[in-house]
This record gives structure tokens, sequence and C-alpha cells, in this order.
């Protein structure tokens, strides 16, 4: 029977336990820097994205009611008319069906029922505002 011998070249070709565990070690610290800031940057950017979506909403609502004298009666009314091409997605909700429309006041004198528009999420935003209060 022969044996192969290893020469001195070959047998230092691999790592060992205690260098896999030091590199992993190095590569969970830096994960749990980056992590809270990736998901910190990806909640401003739908809070950005709602302010957006809200800003363009209510423009759309304004321009609504300059031309027809009332408020439009849903959303869809707003895309029918093409105030709007679509109702945007709700960026917090991931749906364009959880806006919640809010009626004119009991003294306005316009007609219809969509006065102006929330996102359906409940919570607070990154800056620790509350969404229902944008």
């Amino acid at each position: 029977m022969t044996h192969r011998r290893i020469s001195p070249a070959q047998a230092g070709k691999g790592f060992t336990l205690i260098e896999l565990i030091v590199v992993m070690a190095i590569v969970a610290l830096l994960a749990s820097i980056a992590a809270p800031r990736y998901f910190a940057s990806v909640d401003r950017a739908r809070a950005n994205s709602l302010r957006t979506s809200l800003q363009v909403m209510r423009g759309a609502i304004d321009h609504f009611v300059a031309d027809k004298a009332r408020y439009p009666e849903s959303l869809q009314e707003l895309v029918d008319a093409r105030y709007l091409r679509q109702i945007p997605e709700d960026p917090l909700t991931s749906s364009a069906s959880t806006w919640i429309a809010l009626t004119p006041p009991p003294e306005a004198e316009t007609l219809g029922q969509v006065f102006d528009v929330r996102s359906g999420k409940a919570g607070r935003a990154p800056d620790g505002s509350l969404y229902a209060d944008w």
C-alpha cells in the first residue's frame, strides 16, 4: 500500500476553522451596521413617495373643483375625467384601494364626496408624525 505524501506547499492551501469564524464575524458585524440604515432609508423613501402621491391627488381634486364647481364622487371619477391617469398605489399598503377619501366639511357649499384623501396605513412616519395627519 502506498501513501501519498503531502508537500508543505499543498498543506497550507485551505482555511482553518478559526479563519472562517473570524471572517464570518466580520461579515456579520458589517451587516449589523448596514441593515438598519438600509431599512430606515426604505421607510423614508416610502414616506416621500406617499407625500408625492398625496400632493398629486390633492392637486387633481383642486383642478376638478375649479373646473366643475363640485367635488368628485370618488377617486375613480378623477380617473374617468382624466385628472389622473390612474389611482396611484399607496406606497405604504401597496394597494390602490386603501386610500381613505374624506368628505367635505358640513359648512362647505360644494357638492361631492371627495374633499381630501389620506393613506389607509395607520402608524407613524419616520419623522414621528402620524400618517393620518398628512
